[in-house]
């Protein structure tokens, strides 16, 4: 039915462009929608990975180093090894560092999560501060270690309570992402429905000449809402169709931008990821270096990376690595870029983002300031021969990303294109700039590892040196020695001539003071002749008894003169072993020596050996003053002496237990103390048995 009035040609007008004004407002809805759903996920997962993720890692490797702290310090404490309070100093440097970059990124309760533990974590350091400073084993060091303890608990909790926020705001995010790719791809299949159907209206109202293209656009709908990306809409029919086409493949086009920027994203983080993996896994300056210029380089496909690394009290900063896609990492004796003034580096540091520069010809060409560039760069610009490095090297565009560790800049990462076509975008600003936060701590560690391996080199240069000198004055001295014992003797032989009893007294003073020289003497070139490792066990079958008796025999005299019984107790048997001799003998004379000199008058020394499975007990015990309880661990350390034997005056060296403890050693045998303080010692040796002289117990 035609209206009266009305001419049909004008009522298909009015329908095909309501028609066609319904469906391009569909269209456009679709393509917002697109738009903005890829945009919203964009930003989700750029929230994720920006923000999210980098506080979550940085969160866990604060909780890491504080425990590495904590074990250092706990370390110290039970082992009195005051090395491991370097361990402690290092992460106690390192943790805060972290927490300031992980603050720096954190927003909301995150942030205020750190702060906190900023907080809990700079009490327990005062408390970890304290225990590097007490002494292990004190009442003192209990206390504060009960205290460390329960602060670090505190801060750990926090840590783990952030991680646990974080993980649920990553899971949101991502359930959220979700949620957009799923009602958008809904809300666009309801619209492209709707197009479908008015476009299919339409067509029963128009001629064919507009049905085809229409059909053609929703089609193309169809292909793009299905995933397939690359469908495009062919623009033919009337303009206001073409329009609608046009804007359908520019809405895709957008869309493919949109992946292909996320794509790009995901592709150069992994590459970060790898290249942080490979810097990280060196200690030696050189390595990490290499590592950081080629793998930063290759990874962002610069045509040309430099390292600029500061030199102590230098006021420049030069290039420490050079590299290029020709040849690689270039001879150190090339410089393609001169040295930059130091005040570059620092105020670059402090603004603490990229430079970069896209065009970067013209302005070498104007001679005028680098837009933006760091200190005096920024207001003159670079020096002639700067400039004509820069235009030798034919960079069109420059990238700039300053490295250091905390507030202290170490230098920068300098990386240039030459072609024109290959600006630097910003994701690729973003990738450079979290590589080269991860370059600044591996250069710090780097750097303070071969410090470290300078100063062992010394220190074992300065033992070795003092070694070299015992073992040269401890034979310099038997000649004299053993002339002076001779006199002795000679003196004494009744001969030579009558002695009156003092004259004779005073012999025996010198011949006694000479002896225990000589058996100093003797203990000073074995620990020469250990330390130099040319210490050595000439094994032979030996029977463990008759040594053990013989040397109970020769320290009795001195026993009793002291009032000292001497016990021995040996299998009916004999106990054969594969053993030195003499150097067991020595540990048993060491050991008894020991006894007697460390036992109060009417005390008592047993000396035993026993043989248990395949190992042979041998045990020296006294009723002796006992060992503290703090001080067990080091007895076998040269030149230490107990407390109590120092404070009561007893004569030694702190040699015999080092000197026994190699011996039992060097036989295959482990030495075990037993001691209550003011109640005696006792010494275990378990050794070895050959399978055909183990005795049966008795």
């Amino acid at each position: 039915m035609i209206l009266p009035g009305v001419r049909a040609g004008d009522r298909v007008v009015r329908q095909l462009t309501a028609a066609f004004g319904l469906l391009i407002t569909l269209l456009l809805l679709v393509g917002a929608g697109s738009l903005a759903t890829a945009r919203m996920v964009d930003g989700l997962q750029s929230k994720i990975i920006t923000q999210v993720q980098p506080v979550n890692r940085d969160n866990i490797r604060v909780r890491d180093q504080a425990t590495a702290m904590h074990r250092a310090v706990r370390t110290y404490l039970l082992t009195g090894d005051r090395a491991a309070l370097g361990v402690y100093g290092q992460m106690h440097d390192e943790s805060f560092t972290t927490l300031a970059a992980a603050r720096r990124i954190a927003t909301g309760t995150a942030q205020r999560n750190l702060e906190t533990q900023e907080r809990q974590l700079r009490e327990y350091t005062e408390i970890a501060d304290q225990q590097a400073q007490a002494t292990p084993g004190t009442a003192d060091a209990r206390r504060l270690t009960a205290e460390a303890a329960r602060r670090f608990t505190a801060f750990d909790a926090t840590s783990k309570q952030l991680e646990a926020q974080l993980n649920a705001e990553i899971r949101r995010l991502e359930r959220q992402a979700q949620t957009f790719l799923d009602g958008g791809t809904v809300a666009i299949g309801v619209l492209l429905t709707l197009g479908g159907a008015l476009a299919l209206f339409a067509a029963v109202h128009t001629t064919r000449a507009l049905t085809r293209p229409l059909q053609t656009t929703v089609q193309t709908l169809g292909r793009l809402a299905s995933g397939e990306h690359s469908a495009r809409a062919r623009e033919e029919g009337p303009q206001e169709i073409k329009a609608v086409a046009r804007s359908v493949n520019e809405l895709a086009d957008e869309s493919d931008r949109l992946r292909g920027i996320e794509q790009e994203r995901a592709r150069l983080a992994e590459l970060a990821r790898v290249v942080g993996f490979r810097i990280r896994e060196h200690l030696d300056l050189e390595q990490v270096l290499d590592a950081a210029c080629a793998g930063i380089g290759e990874a962002l496909e610069a045509d040309h990376a430099f390292v600029f690394l500061t030199e102590e009290d230098s006021p420049h900063v030069g290039v420490a690595r050079a590299w290029n896609t020709d040849r690689g990492l270039l001879p150190p004796q090339e410089e393609p870029i001169p040295s930059v003034p130091i005040e570059v580096v620092r105020d670059h540091y402090r603004r603490g983002t990229a430079w970069c520069l896209n065009d970067l010809p013209t302005a070498l060409a104007e001679g005028a300031a680098l837009p933006g560039a760091p200190g005096p760069y920024g207001k003159s610009g670079p020096p002639p021969k700067a400039r004509a490095a820069l235009r030798r090297l034919e960079l069109v565009s420059a990238l700039v990303v300053p490295v250091g560790v905390g507030e202290q800049p170490l230098g920068a990462v300098f990386l240039g294109r030459t072609r024109p076509d290959r600006p630097w975008r910003p994701v690729e600003i973003d990738i450079a700039e979290s590589m080269a936060a991860g370059v600044g701590p591996s250069l710090h560690t780097a750097r303070l590892y071969k410090k470290e391996t300078h100063l062992v080199q010394e220190l074992r240069a300065l033992d070795q040196a003092k070694s070299d000198f015992l073992s040269t004055v401890s034979h310099e001295l038997r000649t004299p020695l053993t002339s002076i014992v001779g006199y002795v003797e000679l003196l004494t032989d009744d001969d030579t001539a009558a002695l009156t009893p003092q004259q004779r007294r005073m012999l025996e003073v010198v011949d006694r003071n000479a002896h225990r020289l000589r058996a100093l003497i003797e203990d000073l070139l074995t620990l020469s002749r250990i330390e130099a490792g040319t210490f050595r066990s000439a094994r032979a079958q030996i029977d463990l008894c008759r040594l053990l008796v013989s040397a109970a025999d020769a320290i009795r005299p001195s026993a009793e003169a002291a009032s000292i019984t001497v016990e021995t107790s040996c299998p009916s048997r004999p106990v054969i072993l594969e053993a030195d001799s003499d150097q067991l003998d020595q540990v048993l004379m060491n050991l008894l020596s020991n006894a007697v000199k460390f036992t109060p008058r009417g005390g008592k020394i047993a000396v035993r050996a026993e043989v248990r499975g395949d190992e042979v007990i041998l045990s020296v015990s006294d009723t002796g003053i006992g060992i503290p309880a703090a001080e067990r661990d080091r007895l076998f350390q040269r030149f230490f002496r107990a407390s109590n034997a120092t404070e009561a005056a007893i004569p030694g060296t702190g040699l015999g237990l080092t000197i026994v403890g190699t011996i039992v050693a060097n036989h295959g045998g482990v030495m075990e103390v037993q001691s209550e303080e003011g109640r005696g010692t006792t010494f275990i040796a378990r050794l070895p048995v050959t399978a055909s002289g183990a005795a049966s117990p008795p």
